[in-house]
């Protein structure tokens, strides 16, 4: 009904924004994470869903087209509502979703409030095959760090194990690893001390 709305942030909260646009405001239940998000006054663009119920009815917001269509994709797991999915993509961003998913990191995902490793394990069974890793801008070719190993990725799997070894997730490691240039290039022990430096800025 809304694909989006353009307008001032007039405020802000953990929950969402309250968006101004021809003297309405708008709230919309949204992930905020204050590093990235513009401050009050600033105009910004917020792509919609509305979730109607006999009870209800809200609007959700998101910074990209990308991060409605997960959050959709979210909601149509079985038993994740959409403030359990909202909770979702406030925790991970969708690029570090996509890399839990691939990697079937239980204890990444599960971190979500609201969502224990059972729920978890169901998402990532009904999302593995509907998320689309080929359009992710970050990731050019991080399902190599999950497959089996030859040459350099020797190494890239030894750091991303070495890394959870040290208490990090498999999904926190494998950004690490993916942060650095020319990863295959380096001994284990070379590579993880420049994971380590990325996971540590």
């Amino acid at each position: 009904m809304i694909s989006y709305i353009k307008g001032i942030l007039a405020q802000v909260n953990s929950n969402g924004i309250v968006l101004e646009n021809q003297g309405i405001g708008y709230r919309l239940m949204m992930p905020v994470r204050m590093e990235h998000f513009p401050k009050i006054g600033q105009e910004m663009k917020v792509f919609t869903h509305m979730h109607v119920r006999e009870d209800d009815i809200s609007l959700f917001g998101f910074r990209s087209q990308e991060e409605l269509e997960t959050f959709e994709l979210l909601i149509g797991v079985n038993g994740i509502g959409p403030k359990v999915a909202l909770s979702v993509l406030s925790t991970l961003t969708v690029y570090e979703l996509k890399i839990a998913v691939m990697s079937e990191d239980v204890k990444t995902i599960s971190s979500t409030p609201g969502l224990g490793p059972k729920g978890a394990k169901k998402l990532i069974l009904e999302l593995k095959d509907k998320l689309s890793f080929e359009e992710m801008e970050e990731e050019t070719s991080s399902n190599e760090l999950f497959m089996s190993p030859s040459n350099g990725e020797d190494a890239i799997l030894i750091t991303i194990e070495g890394l959870e070894s040290l208490g990090y997730s498999k999904t926190e490691a494998a950004i690490a690893v993916k942060k650095v240039e020319n990863a295959d290039s380096y001994t284990p022990e070379e590579l993880l001390k420049l994971a380590l430096k990325n996971i540590m800025i």
